[in-house]
């Protein structure tokens, strides 16, 4: 088994004084190319990049994995109000410009894909390209029905084993052919063993504040504006799992008639959302970014 490949812990300061975490894996041999920015979605951390992002970084490209703030990591905030896609859109400018970094690929897997609309509408010269992993301008009532049923919700957890069932009962609709070791590693990824022994999952649970104070409705704003402003003018890859309770095959189907440059792969037998690691989202991810500098 060859050792994993290494990366970098590198901190960054908000404007608001948080301190934020990233893994930095620095790129392989070869011509230099734009670096890329992996963010996550609502409940997870950096290390769901820890299977795309050394192979993104052999090809050639520095990757920063993120974690948002509240999130692994990185501080978490004071005002949970703050835990909104516009100020993490922010940070993650903050991320650029205390890195040394003028233009990056972004990767968004669900809120990571909103925060890259979002950062695309403040300072589009920033993105060079776009890969949205299950996401789109809107969603899926019955999937942010499932997300939010769970999300800052507390969870009693006495060992791993018990990490590893609670993953599975979150996510067994989107990876069914886990096994059971699949699962224990899934749950290493979503929860943190603390000093005093404790597992706990690795978010702070304030995240969902913002979500319970803004009501259904406000839950999914008209974002089309901001996807076509991003779609039509800069390369992007939609990356959708074919089972995905989120991003439905309709609003993949209107993303697509939006914006009829944008690059599709739809992963089989997969749920919201693919890890990356899939071979067709691997391919997909590979031969798309094989045409940005």
């Amino acid at each position: 088994m060859s050792a994993p490949y290494p990366f970098v812990e590198r901190r960054w300061t908000s404007s608001d004084g948080l301190t934020l975490f990233a893994r930095d894996y620095a790129p392989g041999p070869g011509v230099a190319r734009p670096p890329v920015i992996a963010i996550h979605g609502l409940t997870r951390n950096s290390a769901d990049f820890e299977a795309i992002a050394p192979l993104l970084a052999q090809s050639g490209r520095r990757v920063l994995a993120v974690d948002v703030r509240g999130r692994g990591l990185s501080d978490r905030a004071p005002d949970p109000m703050t835990y909104m896609p516009d100020v993490y859109a922010r940070d993650m400018l903050a991320l650029m410009e205390q890195a040394g970094i003028d233009r990056a690929v972004f990767i968004g897997t669900s809120m990571g894909g909103l925060i890259t609309m979002a950062l695309t509408a403040m300072r589009p010269k920033a993105v060079v390209a776009a890969i949205l992993n299950d996401i789109g301008p809107e969603v899926a009532p019955e999937g942010l029905a499932r997300i939010a049923a769970y999300s800052g919700q507390p969870v009693e957890i006495g060992s791993w084993a018990d990490a590893a069932a609670y993953a599975k009962r979150i996510n067994a609709v989107a990876f069914p052919h886990y096994t059971d070791a699949d699962w224990d590693a899934f749950a290493r990824r979503i929860f943190r063993q603390q000093p005093d022994g404790e597992i706990a999952l690795d978010y702070d649970p304030d995240i969902a504040v913002p979500i319970r104070a803004a009501g259904a409705k406000a839950l999914v704003p008209n974002l089309w504006p901001m996807f076509r402003r991003l779609a039509n003018k800069k390369p992007t890859l939609l990356v959708r799992g074919a089972a995905s309770d989120l991003l439905s095959a309709d609003i993949a189907a209107r993303m697509k008639k939006a914006a009829p440059t944008m690059a599709y792969v739809e992963v089989p037998g997969i749920g919201h959302a693919p890890m990356l690691d899939e071979a067709e989202a691997k391919a997909a991810i590979f031969e798309f970014l094989a045409e940005v500098d």
